[in-house]
């Protein structure tokens, strides 16, 4: 090493990563006797101190990352949010960084606001995106680092997304081809990216295929299972012959709705869900649905969001994969 060392030089020297030599330099956080005394003997072998490394630190870091979750989130989407978390702790934890947990709402960002201005995170990752997003708004005002999980519209924005565009048209056009014309869907919330992202890809697999959608055919803002239960029968007064639902959740309300009425699927009706999970796992018969590993989102958006708070280019946008898996309620 020579006298213009820095914190990367000292983190690829030793094979540790920069936020490590940042810890043991400062003495903030949680690191191992063993690798602080490795960076500090690093350090002075090369005749410099640590405190004249330490001066190009961020100063008062925290060792912090704010999580975001949504105010109106239901006990059916714990699962989602669950297991996201666990990937953002995983990351977070290897990286000797913690999690501070905050609920917002699009209204009312108080919490958010406090965490920010009381110093206490470093960065922050939001979990849901929304159209007109007020939470986006406020960190890009602050030139606060952040990253969220799913797609958004406002410039300038890391962005970690499962494809939904992607996967959706995927699905949608093997159901096409398998000549499936009137198809349904139901969706949810419009002012979610995720809706809008999933109706796109809806449309674009019609529009591939030229073939014509019908308007008549698509529900959204179908918020609880009584919604969804009325747009269900407006269905079949329809005669669809096959209902993709939106959501994990919607597909559940769709289930119960023909176990009800004594609809046989794949039989009277198909059934498809553009997004899979515990919710529909052992219904019988299986249920066409898109696979996402939740999980592995919240481990990237983590590792990016700590990329850039050590400075590293990150790009704006990260596609995770997805994948189709065709059952029985489509056969």
């Amino acid at each position: 090493m020579n006298k213009n060392v820095t914190i990367a030089d000292i983190a690829e020297s030793l094979g540790i990563s920069k936020t490590t030599v940042s810890r043991a330099l400062s003495g903030k956080g949680r690191i191992s006797e063993a690798t602080r005394k490795r960076v500090r003997d690093c350090v002075e072998e090369n005749n410099y101190k640590p405190n004249v490394i330490a001066q190009g630190l961020a100063k008062s870091k925290t060792y912090n990352i704010g999580v975001v979750m949504p105010y109106d989130y239901g006990l059916e989407d714990m699962s989602y949010f669950q297991s996201c978390l666990v990937g953002l702790q995983e990351m977070a934890s290897s990286y000797g960084y913690d999690i501070i947990l905050t609920v917002c709402n699009n209204s009312d960002l108080g919490q958010l606001k406090r965490v920010i201005s009381n110093g206490k995170v470093d960065g922050v990752v939001l979990m849901r995106t929304l159209v007109e997003d007020e939470a986006v708004k406020l960190l890009q005002e602050k030139a606060f680092p952040f990253v969220v999980i799913g797609m958004s519209g406002y410039d300038n924005v890391i962005q970690i997304e499962h494809n939904h565009f992607e996967g959706c048209k995927e699905l949608t056009s093997i159901l096409l081809m398998k000549h499936m014309r009137n198809i349904a869907v139901i969706g949810g919330n419009e002012s979610h990216m995720v809706t809008r992202s999933r109706i796109s890809g809806f449309k674009a697999a019609y529009e591939q295929l030229n073939i014509p959608v019908d308007p008549g055919l698509i529900y959204l803002n179908q918020d609880n299972s009584i919604m969804v239960e009325r747009a269900v029968d407006r269905i079949f007064m329809k005669r669809a012959d096959c209902i993709i639902c939106m959501d994990d959740t919607i597909c559940s309300a769709v289930l119960n709705k023909l176990r009800k009425d004594n609809i046989e699927i794949p039989e009277d009706v198909k059934i498809a869900s553009f997004f899979d999970s515990m919710l529909l796992k052992h219904n019988i018969p299986a249920v066409t649905s898109l696979s996402f590993d939740v999980r592995e989102a919240g481990r990237v958006a983590c590792k990016k969001l700590i990329d850039l708070l050590d400075g590293d280019k990150v790009d704006n946008i990260t596609y995770l994969g997805y994948k189709v898996e065709l059952k029985e309620s489509t056969r």
